[in-house]
């Protein structure tokens, strides 16, 4: 009985130890089913997480790499002051608003002067420069229909701007006093000063002494194109040039042209004007030109009839891309809203000359 119970008890033993060996790698399956659970769950929470947000005033621009994450930050760089603006210029307020900081304008036939803003301050006049430079090449009568070849020494080593006129292009000097003129070509102007007889130097000088010849005793010239800031001038000395390319019929036709095209190769390049009132019906512009650097702000001269009257405008260093045109255009409501009696408005500051 005793040898019964004995064996009984023993396999209740076995049973046990035998359940306990199962449950051992039970336990451990069970364990490292939750931490891989875990790892999972603290993996998904961090890919989940919010990327960092870094603010600043700067832009900033992030360029993913295989290897690491590096951030470029480009820093916009503020657009130079022009020499209206540094001399104060601008402060001076008028009844029209102007935003140019200079502006004249007068009746060509009587010489009236209607409005005047800042008219005797000299200040660079960029490309307003290349009225002169047809002015010159106009009454030279040199052949229109010769040849000329745009060189590396027609390239822009002052402001380093661009063109669609490739070193070795060959074009009429008609050709190029047109893109000049109308589009504000400065290849096209340098290389006509350039080939001029007796070459730059010979030209330069004729500008000059066209503008002392005349009366424009606030004018200098170093170059054709206007890229120097070193072409200054006043809005009265521009008036009174504005009259004289006035009265030569081709520099009428190429400044108001609204657009040519030049054949260069197997190309064609459309050009199209810089002023784009000469497309508006609202205007009538007998000459034009337009203007823009740094230095000298956003410049306009014009010569049109507005209510019956021909005048000439002159805008300055204007802030803002259309800015000038804007000023053109409140110009002309004023002339129009207005009788031909009304006397002049002016507005002016003790600044003559306004070095660089």
């Amino acid at each position: 009985m005793s040898h019964l119970i004995f064996n009984r008890v023993l396999k209740i033993v076995g049973f046990m130890a035998l359940a306990a060996i199962f449950a051992v790698p039970a336990a451990n399956a069970a364990s490292s089913k939750s931490k891989n659970s875990i790892v999972k769950k603290q993996h998904a929470s961090k890919a989940s997480a919010p990327k960092k947000v870094i603010s600043t005033r700067k832009s900033v621009r992030f360029v993913a790499s295989t290897k690491h994450r590096r951030s470029i930050i480009r820093a916009s760089v503020p657009a130079r002051p022009s020499f209206g603006q540094i001399a104060g210029l601008h402060s001076a307020q008028d009844a029209l608003e102007l935003k140019s900081s200079v502006a004249l304008v007068i009746d060509q036939d009587t010489r009236e002067v209607l409005f005047s803003k800042n008219d005797h301050a000299v200040l660079p006049i960029a490309s307003l420069t290349k009225l002169m430079t047809g002015v010159i090449i106009s009454g030279a009568k040199l052949p229109m229909d010769e040849l000329i070849t745009v060189t590396q020494d027609d390239v822009d080593t002052e402001k380093g701007s661009s063109s669609r006129l490739k070193v070795g292009t060959s074009l009429t000097r008609g050709e190029l006093l047109h893109l000049a003129l109308m589009s504000s070509e400065n290849r096209a102007a340098h290389a006509l000063g350039r080939t001029y007889p007796g070459g730059m130097a010979t030209f330069v000088s004729l500008m000059n002494a066209k503008a002392k010849m005349l009366g424009m005793t606030d004018t200098s010239y170093v170059e054709p194109t206007g890229l120097s800031s070193r072409n200054q001038s006043s809005a009265q000395d521009l008036a009174t040039l504005v009259n004289a390319a006035h009265g030569d019929p081709m520099l009428r036709e190429l400044s108001t042209s609204t657009g040519y095209q030049v054949a260069i190769g197997s190309r064609t390049l459309q050009y199209n004007n810089t002023n784009r009132l000469v497309k508006n019906p609202e205007w009538d512009i007998g000459l034009q030109k337009t203007g823009y650097i740094s230095e000298a702000g956003q410049c306009l001269v014009m010569q049109t009839k507005i209510a019956g009257r021909k005048l000439i405008m002159v805008f300055l260093d204007s802030a803002g891309k259309l800015s000038r045109l804007g000023d053109a255009e409140r110009v002309r409501r004023w002339v129009e809203s207005n009788p031909v009696v009304e006397p002049k408005m002016n507005v002016s500051t003790s600044v003559k000359q306004v070095n660089g």
